[in-house]
């Protein structure tokens, strides 16, 4: 009987060795997958970060191109506005010189009539003989006066037809 209780106590010492070598083997298994997974979820988060990363930097290239071409309308725009009142700006100038032209030949219009009375009023009075000789020299003088302020006017005329064909 003794080696009955031999065989039965190294038996059941041989089965919980193997018993206790499936638990280490399986908790050690059990371990590896965990830390696999574990490892699998890692590489699945540094993908995921990796993507958002790569999205962030894709919106920001577009913001950035965005505002590149959000700068490059205004910078247009104010061109525009600039050529706009350039232009607007040499409209006037025209127009004052075009006006200055009509203004002169009206100017020399009046002065030239003016001109026209003064001869007309001192041809009647000599040719009446109603004038003395110091009335003859003021009349003389008053129409001479009055060319003098034709050519002034025709010379202004001129210089205002110049200015107009360069602004043309």
């Amino acid at each position: 009987m003794k080696l009955k209780l031999l065989i039965a106590g190294v038996a059941l010492f041989g089965m919980q060795m193997a018993t206790a070598q499936e638990t280490v083997v399986d908790s050690v298994a059990i371990q590896k997958e965990k830390l696999e997974q574990q490892l699998k979820e890692e590489k699945q988060a540094l993908k995921e970060q990796e993507r958002i990363e790569k999205d962030r930097k894709d919106a920001e290239k577009k913001q950035k191109d965005m505002e590149e071409r959000q700068e490059k309308l205004e910078k247009e725009q104010k061109k525009a506005e600039k050529e706009l009142k350039k232009a607007e700006k040499e409209q006037k100038r025209l127009e004052s010189a075009q006006k200055d032209v009509r203004k002169y030949e009206d100017k020399l219009d009046k002065a030239r009539k003016d001109l026209d009375k003064k001869q007309t009023k001192f041809a009647k009075a000599k040719a009446k003989g109603k004038l003395s000789p110091v009335d003859i020299e003021k009349a003389n003088v008053d129409i001479t006066k009055q060319q003098l302020k034709i050519k002034e006017i025709e010379e202004d005329i001129e210089k205002a037809k110049k200015k107009l064909r360069k602004l043309q």
